[in-house]
């Protein structure tokens, strides 16, 4: 089955609001999207290997025979389809999936979300979060779509998007050490709503707070809910999925927000964007928020389903009837207006050189964002534009703030990474893009001849990028075009290349690989598939 919604891709003992675009000596984890609050796809780490052999199925099993990888620290098997990127922070690795490979037997194959925790070193399962679906279907939270939202983690704390619209802030150790609180309803919560509670054990989740975005603000999200959690000092920055319904056209609720931001410590309601994204979004609200200094101020960066990036102060005003609305610092158009509009009609939706809205994360990279446009991949291949945004402007910048664009790069949902004064972005059509990002000048494009849903990983002098057939395309972090390596996987990759701790981590849409370029090693093993 060809896997659906652009959502899909869409996304810490490091993630204090002081996090700065470096990482430590040797990489150290990868507590959230992007590795730092800036999103920037990179990492110190070196020794990541580029040459190493996944391995085949077993016979008859549906796990790696790990006697025929090379390279492989450990493969752990997920369900058949994983779009939530991988996060490692604290000797576990988190990662969203959904429930065809049960890891605890109590809930069979019965489809559901799953927020997975594992053992860094191992890949043994630790516990699980099993989020009943909606059953809305298609329309709010597509059937065996998994959980889509990468965590973000801070210390003892996970937060993640659900796919039932919520924000859940989450205890690391599950409840293997107790209930922490002050939430305890955990049994009533996986059982689901009017349903009698199930027995909990401690392979579960411990919820901590949960927001309800359906119910608090009326969001109705478009096939799935999906955000990279956004945290910043004692704040959260989500985003909403506020979208369309089912006919494409109708937007049931354009006075709810795309972005909200929320107590890190309780999940209360602090504020919410009051730009009226909603009401001028073409399909849905998936991009993640990013954040960083820019002119020595703290701002977030939020692209929208309207096709303008957005630059807000992590603050509120009064609006004129009283809310607290973040306050707007400014807005630019990502969509030249030759896509908009033609002989001074506007172009429809989803056509192939009309607008876009923005799904990938934009990049803040020295005072300047770097945001691309695209669609749900449903929609197919179109126009594309690379903004380099100057954010230290105020008010309407689609003329002022524009550093450069490159219309060059197609459609993508896409986050770029940015190193050694080269800048590397993807497109769906399946083209990497290597540019210098102070200038948009382009050096060169390399096909890896399959659409691509994740994002390239720029660390150690190579550039990671996976693609729908399964390939692993590896390629010099260099001015020149040079392919290092394709390696190919037994399944497609939608998710993102993410290094922690000097190992690479590949999520497949059935396994999840921890690459640390080891020879044959008696350690090399098949994580534990289930629980209790």
């Amino acid at each position: 089955m060809k896997p659906v919604p652009a959502a899909l891709i869409l996304t810490t003992t490091l993630i204090a609001a002081s996090i700065g675009p470096d990482a430590p000596a040797g990489g150290g984890d990868w507590p959230l999207w992007g590795r730092t609050r800036e999103r920037n796809m990179t990492s110190a780490a070196t020794g990541i290997p580029s040459d190493f052999q996944p391995g085949r199925l077993g016979e008859d099993s549906d796990d790696i025979d790990m006697s025929t990888t090379r390279g492989v620290k450990w493969v752990a098997k997920l369900g058949s389809q994983s779009y939530g990127n991988a996060t490692v922070s604290g000797g576990k690795v988190f990662a969203g999936t959904n429930n065809d490979a049960p890891y605890n037997r109590r809930f069979g194959s019965e489809d559901r979300s799953l927020l997975v925790c594992l053992d860094e070193q191992t890949g043994a399962f630790l516990w699980q979060l099993a989020i009943p679906k909606l059953g809305s279907g298609k329309v709010s939270d597509w059937e065996f779509l998994g959980l889509c939202s990468s965590p973000a983690v801070e210390g003892n704390r996970v937060y993640i998007a659900t796919n039932r619209g919520e924000v859940m802030c989450l205890d690391t150790e599950g409840l293997a050490d107790g209930n922490d609180g002050p939430y305890t309803s955990e049994g009533q919560y996986l059982a689901g709503p009017a349903k009698p509670p199930v027995e909990v054990t401690e392979k579960d989740a411990d919820i901590v707070w949960v927001y309800d975005m359906r119910e608090e603000l009326g969001v109705f999200p478009h096939n799935v809910t999906s955000s990279s959690v956004l945290i910043l000092g004692e704040k959260l920055f989500a985003t909403t999925s506020n979208g369309v319904d089912w006919s494409h056209t109708n937007i049931p609720n354009p006075g709810a927000p795309a972005l909200i931001m929320l107590d890190k410590k309780t999940g209360k309601l602090l504020g919410e964007e009051g730009s009226g994204i909603c009401r001028r979004m073409f399909h849905c609200n998936w991009s993640s928020p990013s954040a960083g200094k820019v002119g020595g101020q703290e701002i977030v960066v939020f692209g929208a389903g309207d096709g303008f990036c957005y630059g807000f102060a992590p603050r509120t005003v009064k609006d004129d009837e009283g809310f607290d609305i973040l306050e707007e610092i400014w807005r630019f158009d990502c969509n030249p207006p030759s896509y908009r509009f033609k002989e001074g009609k506007k172009i429809k939706y989803a056509t192939a050189k009309g607008p876009s809205e923005i799904i990938a994360t934009p990049v803040i990279y020295r005072d300047r964002v770097y945001a691309a446009i695209g669609q749900d991949p449903e929609h197919g291949e179109g126009v594309g534009r690379l903004s380099c945004i100057d954010a230290t402007k105020a008010g309407d910048i689609s003329e002022s703030g524009k550093v450069w664009t490159y219309d060059g790069i197609q459609r993508t949902i896409s986050t770029v990474s940015i190193t050694g004064g080269l800048l590397f972005a993807a497109d769906y059509s399946g083209y990497v893009h290597c540019l210098d990002p102070d200038t948009g000048k382009l050096h060169w494009v390399h096909d890896t001849r399959s659409n691509i849903w994740g994002s390239t990983l720029a660390v150690d002098g190579k550039v990671f990028i996976g693609n729908e057939s399964g390939t692993l395309t590896v390629l010099a972090a260099s001015g020149e075009k040079k392919l290092l390596s394709e390696i190919e996987f037994s399944a497609p990759i939608y998710s993102s290349p993410v290094v922690a701790n000097g190992v690479l981590y590949i999520a497949t849409q059935s396994h999840l690989y921890a690459v640390d370029g080891s020879g044959e090693r008696p350690g090399a093993r098949a994580a534990a598939v289930h629980g209790p």
